[in-house]
């Protein structure tokens, strides 16, 4: 059973064809909304944006994705009001609402498909216009196809490099590498690190490792703009990759390590065809990464053996390099 909450677009909504278990028409703060649905089993929710008191206000969807299912809501924005403008839709990307329409063609679509961030990310602005940075972005209408009528071009940004770091195999050390990555980048530029969704940043007690959710990471690089380059450790995050212009993925090449991940993740090595794959922690030689890179199909961008991180280790220089950090 559904729930819908409509306002000013209750004549598109009367026309849904689904089960209905409960429907408010008004407009209501976004804490009655979520005392009423906080703690009752729905199937999707239905809600009309101008049924929300200032919906225009960005953090009144952020309370309501912070108390309420987002994979259980579809959103019917307001068609050609600033709620359907790239950076309004960008913003609602970066607190978890991926399933938001014009239309009621659109309601109908998202509740037997929802969207995933991946199906979303196109809209995601990876720099904000009140940034003070040389972007250019692009905004041009298209017909509509699916949720959205508006498309964000890619932005073309001069400023830090960012480079994304992601453990593949369990236990492949990102979090290490990546501070071995700064204590070298920081003797002759300023870098800053950004941890998503965990905290283990907090234990190296360095000022310029800073840890935070996938929802404030725009923010949180937009801060250290004026940096030369920043590293995030993107963990498990979606929305982080698209954040950086480079990313390594770390794989550790040991049989068991290969064998668990495969069992838990089948398809993991295809999704990482053409990809920069960096084995870690790797005893193979230049024929064993020939041999690993051909059966596996995987592009081998670089081998690092195992590291002392209390030392300068020359081959974590030599990735920097083939990266063009140094």
């Amino acid at each position: 059973m559904n729930v819908i909450i409509a306002n000013s677009q209750k004549d598109k909504l009367n026309s849904l064809n689904i089960e209905v278990i409960k429907r408010l028409d008004g407009e209501f703060d976004v804490n009655e909304i979520i005392s009423s649905f906080q703690n009752i089993f729905y199937n999707k929710m239905i809600l009309d944006i101008t049924a929300l008191k200032d919906y225009k206000d960005i953090n009144t969807l952020q309370k309501l994705s912070i108390s309420l299912d987002m994979d259980k809501l579809i959103l019917l924005l307001l068609d050609g009001s600033e709620v359907t403008q790239p950076l309004y839709l960008s913003k609602l990307i970066s607190i978890g609402i991926y399933n938001f329409t014009t239309n009621i063609e659109g309601i109908n679509y998202l509740y037997n498909n929802p969207n995933t961030y991946r199906d979303v990310a196109q809209y995601h602005h990876l720099v904000e216009p009140e940034v003070e940075t040389k972007t250019i972005v692009k905004t041009v209408e298209v017909p509509v196809a699916g949720p959205t009528q508006y498309v964000t071009v890619a932005p073309t940004q001069v400023g830090p490099k960012i480079l994304g770091v992601k453990s593949i195999t369990q236990g492949a050390g990102a979090t290490t590498l990546i501070y071995m990555m700064k204590k070298i980048i920081e003797k002759n530029y300023s870098v800053v690190c950004i941890e998503v969704d965990k905290t283990d940043f907090s234990y190296f007690k360095e000022s310029n490792m800073i840890s935070t959710t996938s929802s404030s990471l725009g923010s949180v690089i937009r801060q250290n703009n004026d940096k030369n380059i920043i590293i995030i450790d993107i963990n498990e995050s979606a929305p982080a990759e698209t954040f950086c212009s480079n990313v390594i993925y770390l794989i550790e090449p040991s049989t068991i390590k290969l064998n668990k991940l495969m069992t838990l993740r089948p398809t993991v090595l295809k999704n990482l065809k053409n990809k920069n794959v960096v084995l870690i922690k790797s005893p193979l030689t230049t024929k064993d990464i020939k041999d690993f890179s051909y059966e596996s199909g995987l592009n081998v961008f670089f081998s690092l053996p195992l590291l002392d991180e209390r030392v300068q280790n020359d081959s974590v220089v030599e990735l920097l390099q083939k990266l063009n950090i140094m």
